[in-house]
């Protein structure tokens, strides 16, 4: 029962999906470029340097983001002719840079994330609570679901 009915409607719910993230994405992409002349990517390998007060290299950025080493590069070329972040060579094996943010691009990302969060506050408002809990923990079953195909 539902064979056929369960699949299109998992259809609508993956399209639904991405127009949902797609249109948080652009708000947030627009918001970004206006209030503070960073793309989204920028503010990515940002929120990633933040996390790390010893600078990550690139193949950690490019890992933590899910992108190749090459996009990672022009991203981090950007920030760094921006001084908000700044590559230090590896002292053990000299062909490791690494990257890190600057006290003036930690002060700059600490605005942008406060603007971000408020932003995802004002599109997200309409959930509270458990709704928010719950639904969270529903999308939260996707990832390992994809996982495990990948090996198929």
């Amino acid at each position: 029962m539902g064979g056929l009915a369960d699949s299109k409607n998992r259809l609508r719910l993956w399209l639904r999906l991405q127009r949902a993230s797609r249109s948080i994405e652009t708000v947030v992409r627009e918001r970004l470029r206006v209030n503070f002349a960073v793309t989204l990517p920028q503010f990515d390998v940002m929120a990633a340097l933040d996390r790390a007060d010893s600078g990550l290299t690139m193949s950690e950025i490019s890992t933590f983001l899910l992108v190749s080493n090459g996009n990672v590069t022009g991203i981090v070329d950007r920030l760094v002719a921006d001084g908000v972040a700044i590559r230090v060579r590896g002292t053990g094996d000299r062909r490791k840079n690494f990257v890190g943010l600057t006290p003036k691009g930690r002060g700059a990302f600490a605005k942008m994330a406060a603007a971000h969060e408020r932003w995802i506050n004002e599109l997200l408002g309409q959930f509270e609570g458990r709704e928010m809990q719950d639904l969270a923990a529903e999308l939260g079953r996707i990832e390992p679901a994809a996982a495990a195909q990948k090996e198929v």
